[in-house]
């Protein structure tokens, strides 16, 4: 697929480029025009030049207005029950404005890239809070934009729009809607209110007007999309360390967090980093699998490379590896976070290691509590200059002093897997199961037979009956003619 030289020039360079370099980017508009190729072609051409006319790759929070980011009315924050993260749009703080409108729109398209570009093909579910919502705050425009957003702009990404509380005056506007969206994405459309919303999202992730627990209230600075916070290591923290730089806060906790992690100890220059002794991290790690994928970084090789295994319960399985490999020419920082703090330990939970080298970090769940889908992990690395002569590095003014902009940043995300003991039972309780029905089975056939065999002595019995029935009127009727036979040349001699 290829676009000419005349047609690149509607769209943003750095577009096009990511389009011949990125299978999965081309990948998903096809598969969300059911491979037709004409259809993809046109979707593809929409999207590019919206993303030029909108400057996506450009959009921040300097060329914003700033009271786009207070209003607080589009933000990022929480999973659903399938573990997609939520767009939620508090539609009570929208104000239908023609002088804004496009303000607004640039505002949900800088969140939309910005998740784009951390979360790549992880689909969103778009929460439309119409709690005290009127006339005023109905803006079809904006709506359609939105769909828009998803429909052309961003495609794959929608996993489902929860409508809450969708008062009766908005009735004939949906209607409208629906006939936007199409056949695919109305079946992604669930309406729902207090009393059912908990089929789609936990009460920690909905607020209390929902009939939640989350005690989250959107504040701006910072950025409240990632609720990310450092782990607790086996070690305890390291001192000064629960301060905060504003850069850090600026770009995604909305909570008050502190880092807290392992003691540092001096860089050492071999193959394979240790931050404990070997004997005790390796009986440790010994129980926490291996993992099979990598993701490659630009500083840091990661594995696995999307999803973190926890086992449930019954296989108690609750310890896995993140294997950090630098592949740099200098040494690298990395910080790991999660959304669970106190659900997860983490050792080592950040540290530097030497170029080429690799570490093994574990992960082990706390206080007999399981892995659940909305957990979230970030691991954060930046590279570090060479210090000639130098000691140990202070990561603490590390962290304080880099840019944003130098910091690579990867998700990882919990998967919970079946153990083979409740399989195993499982499959016991299936096989009883079967075996049960088999008897069940066995005996109503059975009895189905002395049934089937009482019927056919009866219909025997019938059948004998019937013919005996038919020889006597065939021989009365042979009697009856005979008799008459004789009877006539009686009356014909007479």
């Amino acid at each position: 697929m290829s676009f000419s030289a005349d047609k690149t020039e509607k769209y943003d360079s750095r577009d096009v480029e990511r389009l011949k370099q990125d299978d999965g980017w081309l990948e998903s508009y096809l598969q969300w025009r059911h491979h037709n190729v004409d259809d993809t072609l046109k979707m593809i051409d929409d999207s590019f030049q919206w993303r030029k006319e909108f400057s996506v790759h450009d959009l921040s929070e300097s060329n914003l207005p700033q009271w786009t980011f207070e209003t607080g009315a589009v933000y990022l924050h929480g999973y659903d029950k399938e573990g997609n993260k939520m767009f939620w749009f508090r539609v009570k703080l929208h104000v239908k404005d023609a002088k804004t409108a496009l303000d607004k729109k640039k505002y949900v398209a800088f969140w939309l890239e910005r998740y784009a570009k951390r979360e790549q093909g992880k689909p969103l579910t778009v929460v439309f809070d119409l709690t005290e919502t009127g006339l005023s705050n109905i803006d079809l425009d904006f709506v359609k934009f939105i769909i828009n957003c998803f429909k052309i702009y961003y495609p794959k990404y929608l996993s489902k729009m929860v409508i809450y509380e969708m008062p009766w005056l908005m009735n004939a506007a949906w209607k409208i809607v629906k006939s936007w969206l199409g056949p695919d994405a109305v079946n992604m459309l669930k309406f729902t209110n207090k009393a059912d919303v908990q089929e789609y999202i936990n009460t920690e992730y909905l607020p209390a007007h929902m009939g939640g627990i989350d005690p989250f209230k959107y504040s701006y600075p910072p950025l409240p999309d990632d609720d990310f916070q450092t782990p607790i290591c086996e070690n305890g923290p390291i001192p000064g360390e629960d301060e905060l730089d504003g850069k850090e806060k600026g770009d995604g906790d909305s909570k008050e967090t502190v880092d807290i992690s392992n003691v540092e100890e001096p860089l050492q220059k071999q193959k394979k980093v240790s931050f404990d002794d070997p004997e005790r991290l390796d009986l440790k790690t010994k129980s926490a699998k291996k993992p099979q994928t990598v993701f490659r970084g630009s500083l840091l090789h990661i594995s696995p490379a999307e999803d973190l295994q926890f086992g449930s319960k019954e296989s108690r399985e609750t310890k896995c590896l993140i294997v950090l490999t630098n592949v740099t020419k200098n040494p690298v920082a990395f910080k790991v976070r999660t959304t669970a703090p106190e659900k997860y330990r983490v050792k080592p939970s950040n540290g530097s290691f030497e170029p080429g080298s690799s570490l093994d970090i574990l992960v082990s769940l706390h206080g007999g509590v399981e892995a659940s889908p909305q957990d979230r992990f970030l691991v954060m690395a930046a590279e570090m200059n060479q210090a000639a002569g130098g000691g140990p590095p202070d990561l603490s003014q590390f962290w304080k002093e880099v840019s944003r902009d130098l910091v690579m940043e990867h998700r990882l995300r919990c998967h919970i897997v079946e153990s083979h003991k409740a399989s195993a039972k499982e499959n016991s309780f299936k096989g009883f199961a079967v075996s049960s029905s088999q008897e069940d089975l066995h005996s109503k056939m059975t009895k189905l037979m002395a049934s089937n065999r009482r019927l056919e002595e009866q219909i025997n019995r019938c059948i004998w009956f019937q013919q005996l029935l038919t020889a006597l009127i065939t021989l009365l009727v042979a009697v009856i003619s005979l008799s008459l036979y004789v009877r006539s040349p009686d009356k014909d001699i007479q």
